[in-house]
């Protein structure tokens, strides 16, 4: 997520059942690894820079921690799923996520599955929740998919 990234919110891609639903168990997946992260379906503002960049194609969603997490090297963590949706059969499917550790200095990480599933960064996730972070983003994937 660098530069002018195409944003929509989670809440805003929540219009049907099955899709509100996915929506939901991404997030009780994150939960269940992070039980004291905070979801946050809206994590954009609503102005009119970033309604210009909304993204019918992706779903993102925050996860907020009381405090910093020395751990997972941020306070906050931003997912952004894409999605490709085939324009013969309308079938959507997920095509990569990535995620963005950030504290009150701005992002510290960021890890994507469409690239080799490094974290790039000047801080990183200690490698055991590195390892949780990637297996919660393999599950995520799937559950769309």
């Amino acid at each position: 997520m660098t530069g002018r990234e195409l944003r929509v919110n989670a809440a805003e891609q929540a219009r049907s059942i099955e899709t509100a639903t996915k929506i939901a168990a991404v997030v009780n997946l994150f939960k269940a690894e992070f039980p004291d992260a905070r979801s946050d379906l809206k994590p954009w503002a609503n102005d009119p820079d970033t309604r210009e960049l909304v993204d019918p194609d992706s779903i993102d969603i925050g996860f907020h921690f009381p405090g910093f997490s020395r751990r997972l090297q941020s306070r906050s963590i931003l997912l952004q799923m894409r999605f490709y949706t085939d324009p013969l059969t309308e079938a959507r499917r997920a095509i990569g996520a990535e995620m963005a550790g950030f504290d009150h200095t701005g992002k510290r990480w960021w890890l994507s599955t469409v690239e080799s599933w490094t974290f790039i960064g000047d801080r990183s996730p200690t490698p055991e929740m590195a390892d949780k972070l990637k297996a919660f983003l393999q599950k995520a994937l799937e559950l769309f998919n």
